[in-house]
């Protein structure tokens, strides 16, 4: 069996997690992966959807595509599936137009009616297909997952310095400008918390004040090794539309690592982070800054967080959890039997959402009545 992906890149982080980790499990169960960056220009994008003809199943991830060109694939693909992880039928956050875009959620809603089986990150997602007019029989919520395998959980603080609490950022350009908006929090944590350090994985580095800095240029041969050398990782997101579809790999990345996180209660965050168990969650400044004062006052509790964070992303969040949910849906199968599940927690973890395709419409923060606008 066959499936052809189409992707804005093979390399692109949405790929990297949501698929091709999941590469080895349909290795298993049969079936070969073929991910193709989606061309460019329509002659060349017509040809490449010609060619999907020859797959038994086509993934197309995240894009929104123009009717005709919709119209063209779905024509061709056995068996289409959407995924996405982002809420893509808003602009993001930082756009200066505001979040609403009559042609994004025209196109959307077009997508999600077309595919046989759509795969949404979360439950604010899957919710949005819904109200899209996606068949209800057709939507899975599969999370963003990491491969807790290629991390190694931090070590014991024992030789740490006890003077220093390191706080842990990774992200990209792109989403460094969310950390720089927060200027005046991590300012004020420069100021009030002893021998605190902001350390910042990423392709480009901010500068505060207050603050100290430590620069770690982004390298994925090395990412895992510079997150576990942090003490705790820090999340935070706007509260809106766009971040409230984010899959929280950030959050994912710092838990398999071994890291209590501290997060302001936002989307998936209050579903990642379980105060006092994985971490700490804070809405204002003040909660942060106590936040931040007690986990470096308390190694020990740092530690039991990092371990329970550990635990919570490799039954709920890891690959090996949900490799036979991404297989069935990409045969276009109801029944999990396809491939084996890497852990019996796994097992249960799949269990408890496979009894329904999805929660349903179960987020306080999301308008419905704005989808359509």
């Amino acid at each position: 069996m066959k499936a052809l992906a189409l992707v804005d890149a093979p390399e692109h982080v949405c790929c990297r997690y949501r698929l091709r980790a999941f590469e080895p499990a349909l290795a298993e169960a049969g079936w070969s992966l073929t991910l193709r960056a989606l061309a460019r220009g329509a002659f060349r994008r017509w040809f490449q959807f010609a060619q999907a003809a020859e797959f038994d199943t086509v993934l197309l991830q995240r894009r929104l595509l123009p009717g005709w060109q919709l119209s063209a694939l779905r024509k061709r693909a056995r068996h289409l599936v959407f995924d996405f992880d982002d809420a893509v039928l808003y602009r993001d956050s930082y756009d200066p137009r505001g979040p609403h875009c009559r042609k994004r959620v025209v196109r959307f809603a077009r997508t999600v009616q077309f595919a046989d089986t759509v795969i949404a990150g979360n439950d604010f997602l899957a919710d949005c297909a819904l109200r899209a007019g996606a068949r209800p029989e057709r939507v899975r919520v599969i999370p963003t997952c990491v491969a807790t395998e290629q991390y190694r959980p931090r070590g014991s603080d024992a030789n740490r310095d006890a003077t220093r609490l390191d706080l842990v950022w990774i992200g990209s350009s792109s989403t460094l400008q969310g950390l720089e908006q927060q200027r005046p929090l991590w300012e004020r944590l420069g100021r009030e918390v002893p021998g605190i350090r902001l350390r910042v994985i990423c392709d480009r580095f901010p500068t505060f004040a207050a603050i100290p800095v430590v620069e770690v240029p982004w390298n994925a041969a090395t990412e895992t090794a510079e997150l576990a050398a942090g003490d705790v990782g820090v999340t935070w997101i706007p509260d809106d539309l766009w971040s409230r579809g984010k899959c929280g790999l950030k959050t994912l990345q710092y838990q398999a690592a071994g890291l209590p996180v501290i997060a302001n209660p936002v989307g998936v965050h209050n579903e990642m982070v379980v105060p006092g168990v994985t971490g700490l969650l804070a809405a204002t400044d003040d909660e942060w800054v106590e936040a931040a004062k007690r986990l470096r006052n308390d190694p020990g509790l740092r530690s039991r967080m990092g371990v329970g964070a550990r635990s919570s992303v490799e039954s709920g969040y890891s690959v090996g959890a949900w490799a036979e949910t991404f297989v069935a849906a990409i045969a276009e199968s109801g029944s999990t039997n396809s491939t084996r599940s890497a852990s019996t927690a796994g097992r249960r973890a799949q269990a408890e959402r496979e009894s329904r395709p999805h929660r349903g419409p179960s987020r306080k923060s999301f308008d419905s009545e704005r989808i359509g606008r």
